[in-house]
């Protein structure tokens, strides 16, 4: 997975001399969505063509751009898709100050097709124990992943601790990607943040731990007996 958006002041060495322009946030997400969706089938062509030859960096600061149009603040991402080749993802990482515009976003997407699907938040992977994920030189097997988890129910929440072999090995910020990352691709980015509540890493394996397919169970069964819940991603 690769997320990307426009570079703002705090990504870039200042100019003393110059002030850096605040991004300006829509006072309409609605309008702000449609205009988006008006770039975007502007520039699909291109996007079409960078995807095609495998260099979807070709297109990267320009469909950044168009996302910081929408909001500063959310990100995007070009995806293999599940129902469809592509996806294309505009999360606000459930920032709810964000939450009108993805919502508005995804309101104005147009149908999906055999070729692009939508989704408003990152949505889970259909089996995260195939994955493998690249961290500086070493690749990180997400099959190898156990999880500690303890369910609140009166709350219908669940405290998690993470494990994998590999991760007395990575630095600091390594660690934390392989802690919260096998859980945003097991349970898609929106049901991660409503079901789990404290997530820790464990430096070896738990007693009684189990596979992140066993966490997705535990939790989708948990969201399902509280009726109430919106459930997972889109």
């Amino acid at each position: 997975m690769r997320w990307f958006r426009r570079q703002r002041a705090e990504d870039q060495l200042p100019d003393p001399r110059t002030a850096w322009p605040e991004q300006a946030v829509p006072d309409d997400p609605v309008a702000a969505a449609r205009r988006f969706w008006r770039r975007w089938s502007e520039m699909l062509p291109e996007i079409s063509a960078a995807l095609g030859d495998r260099e979807p960096q070709r297109v990267e600061v320009e469909l950044a751009d168009a996302v910081a149009e929408l909001h500063p603040n959310l990100h995007v991402s070009l995806e293999r898709g599940q129902r469809a080749i592509y996806a294309l993802v505009v999360s606000g990482q459930e920032d709810p100050a964000l939450r009108p515009f993805t919502d508005a976003w995804k309101a104005a997407a147009p149908p999906e097709d055999a070729i692009w699907e939508y989704h408003d938040s990152v949505p889970p992977v259909p089996d995260p124990s195939g994955v493998t994920v690249n961290l500086g030189t070493r690749s990180v097997a997400l099959a190898d992943v156990r999880v500690a988890a303890q369910v609140d129910e009166a709350e219908g929440v669940v405290d998690v601790a993470v494990h994998h072999p590999l991760l007395g090995e990575l630095d600091d910020a390594a660690r934390s990607a392989m802690t919260f990352l096998p859980l945003d691709a097991t349970l898609g980015e929106r049901l991660a943040a409503e079901r789990l509540r404290r997530v820790e890493t464990a430096g070896t394996e738990p007693d009684g731990a189990i596979t992140l397919l066993e966490l997705r169970d535990l939790v989708r069964g948990l969201d399902q007996e509280r009726p109430e819940s919106v459930g997972g991603a889109d």
